[in-house]
Parts: C-alpha cells; sequence; structure tokens
C-alpha cells in the first residue's frame, strides 16, 4: 500500500478539463435488477452503447445491441418472443439471447449473417451489469465488491439519478468531501470537514481509499438524527468518519457513520454509534451524461421500513444539489474548452482515480 498524499501535493497543479473517455473493458451498471423483465426490453445506453435488455423466461438478463442487423430499428422497441428471444419492431426478425437471428418472416432460409451483439451480463449486488468491451476479457470476479447491498446485515435502498455531465465529474466529487461543507450545509456539512487531516492510499488490489476522522464535533442534522434514530434520548459531541473506498472504473462505497465521542469508534469499537454505506457506481452513458446508481445502507434497525425510505428520500435531497452543481460545471467545462483544471491537497483521491483510469485507457490503446 502506497500513502500518495504528500506525493500529490508534490505533482504538478494542474489537469486538463477535457472531457474524459471512458474504458469499455470494465463491468458497468446497466440498470436496477427490477427494470430489467422478461415482459418488456429495456433501452439503456452503457459507455457509448446502445442496448436492450430484457430476461429469459427462466429469468437470466441478457443485453443485446440496440439495432437489428436489417434496418437498425431498435430491438428495444421490438417484444419478448418464446423463451429467450426479442422480435424487431419493424420487420419481425427474431434472435436469440446469444443475438443469432432465428427468423426472418419474409423468407424461410436465414441469412446466416444476421447477428446482433451479445453483451456479458451479470447480476449481483441487486443491479444488472453488463462488459460492452471485449467478451474474452470480461471476468465476473473483477464486478467491485457491494456485499452490502444484498447482505442480510445491512438494510436500506436507493435510486438513479440520470446525470448531466461526464461521468469522471461525478467521481472527483465523491472522493473529495470537503464540497459537503459548502453545498450541503443544512444537511451533512460541517466546518471540520476542511480542517480535517485524511489520508489516501492505493491498496494492494488496485483500489484506493481515503480515510477521514472528525474527532470530538457537534453531529450535523443528517448524523443527529440517525443516532437518535438508534439512541433516542443522544445528546452531545461525536466522533465521525468518512472512509471513502474505490473501485475502477467508477464504483465507489463510502463508509460513513458517527458515534459518541470517546466511546471507541476511532479504534475499531463502533457499538455505540450508527454506520451507514453510501453505495455508488457511475455508468458513463455518453461523453456528457451519466446513469448515477446509488444506495444509502444501515447496519442498525433493519426491520424500519420508515427509516429505509426517510433516509433514501433524504440521501436524494443532498444528492439533488450534487446533480445542480455538477450540471452546472459540465456547462462551464463546456464554455470554457480551453481552461484547465488545478489540484488541490484535498484532490488526492481523485488524481489516483484519473491516473488508475488513464491506465485502463492506455491498455486499451484510447489515451
Amino acid at each position: 500500500m502506497t500513502d500518495v498524499h504528500d506525493e500529490v501535493l508534490a505533482a504538478p497543479g494542474q489537469v486538463n478539463a477535457k472531457i474524459f473517455p471512458f474504458p469499455l473493458n470494465a463491468w458497468y451498471v446497466a440498470a436496477w435488477d427490477h427494470e430489467v423483465t422478461a415482459k418488456k426490453p429495456l433501452a439503456r445506453t452503457v459507455a457509448g452503447t446502445p442496448m436492450a435488455l430484457y430476461r429469459t423466461a427462466d429469468g437470466r438478463p441478457v443485453a443485446l445491441a440496440d439495432a437489428c442487423w436489417h434496418r437498425l430499428a431498435p430491438l428495444s422497441m421490438g417484444k419478448l418472443v418464446g423463451r429467450d428471444g426479442i422480435q424487431c419492431p419493424y420487420h419481425g426478425l427474431q434472435y436469440n439471447s446469444a443475438g443469432r437471428c432465428t427468423r426472418m418472416p419474409a423468407q424461410e432460409t436465414v441469412n446466416p449473417s444476421a447477428l446482433v451483439t451479445s453483451y456479458p451480463v451479470e447480476q449481483r449486488y441487486r443491479y444488472v451489469w453488463v462488459w460492452p468491451g471485449d467478451p474474452l476479457l470480461a471476468d465476473p470476479a473483477s464486478i467491485p465488491d457491494m456485499q452490502q447491498m444484498d447482505s442480510p446485515e445491512w438494510a436500506g435502498d436507493g435510486l438513479t439519478i440520470e446525470a448531466p455531465c461526464n461521468y469522471q465529474l461525478i467521481l472527483d466529487n465523491l472522493m473529495d468531501l470537503t464540497h459537503e461543507e459548502f453545498v450541503h450545509g443544512s444537511s451533512i456539512g460541517q466546518d471540520e470537514l476542511s480542517e480535517s487531516d485524511f489520508t489516501t492510499r492505493r491498496e494492494a488490489d488496485g483500489s484506493v481509499t481515503v480515510t477521514r476522522w472528525m474527532r470530538d464535533v457537534a453531529p450535523p442534522p443528517f448524523w443527529l438524527k440517525n443516532i437518535r434514530d438508534r439512541f433516542p434520548d443522544f445528546s452531545g459531541r461525536v466522533d465521525r468518519w468518512q472512509i471513502i473506498h474505490y473501485y475502477a472504473p467508477s464504483t465507489i462505497c463510502i463508509d460513513v457513520g458517527v458515534a459518541p465521542t470517546g466511546t471507541g469508534a476511532p479504534e475499531g469499537d463502533r457499538s455505540q454509534g450508527v454506520n451507514g454505506y453510501v453505495m455508488n457506481t457511475i455508468t458513463p452513458e455518453t461523453e456528457r451524461t451519466s446513469h448515477y446508481f446509488w444506495a444509502f445502507m444501515r447496519d442498525y434497525r433493519l426491520d424500519s421500513q420508515l427509516i429505509t425510505t426517510q433516509l433514501r428520500e433524504g440521501v436524494h435531497g443532498v444528492f439533488g444539489e450534487d446533480e445542480a452543481m455538477l450540471a452546472a460545471q459540465q456547462r462551464a467545462i463546456d464554455a470554457n474548452p480551453g481552461k484547465e483544471f488545478y489540484s488541490l491537497n484535498i484532490d488526492a483521491g481523485g488524481m489516483w482515480v484519473r491516473r488508475i483510469l488513464d491506465e485502463m485507457l492506455r491498455a486499451e490503446g484510447r489515451a
């Protein structure tokens, strides 16, 4: 493991503000599992690739290129047929889940070249993941670890944001949480975010971890409510943590929480506090738009649907503030194509993310 805090401080202070490309040899979330059904195809663009998603009769998710071999009509506008097929809405050509045409209604012989791409698909952690790149490189073991999403020890829910910005802007936002002090001042922000020390490390498995502890602070409104959901009589000060885990190319899971000051949370005993995980996975749609899937999971009062709903709606409001800022930032980038980004100490995690993405793009010959 490498502590890169000092390294980033010593590095050149500018990063070109161009729109960054996205790796193709990677797993991206295409949809929540409940969005992909055996009743109707779902259209979703993943990493610039239009796809038609559906389930076979036995429940297996499928992702095909969303363009019929014949005249490129969107298959997502068609209907599902048989046990694993889809029918083009224009001239009725039918394809199986492997993308091979099985029927051409206007002729008896099926042209053997009639194929559409079938993309590798995996269902995991309440999501349907797809691999838009070289299918021979699609290893399911490389899907980022989001085990809190379906663990019986955690409860929660989330939503999708259709973010009008490049995916890297969202990654920057999540890797540096000091913006909470200024963007989310009425909910999760507080002065200690900028004042506290942090460490940034690239781990042996290639992930990046940014750790920040705020000791002996007043809990902001969001966290005061959460700790009182578990301990109704709580009052006083807390130790607060934010531990950001980045997994390439675009998944960020943030270990967050508070515990009464002096009860041992910094040393590893969080039993007197409340612990959450902010689960984020961002799928580039185009160079300027992204599908942002998120959830907030907690490890206390697991049977309370009221708390689950309140947390989902509360975090949705917070993320709405982020969405407005990210959209404005994208507009400013487009309006100032010759201007650059500059990096501060707080950008250490984001700088590692950019370095890792650059490595992935170079491996694909696309940097």
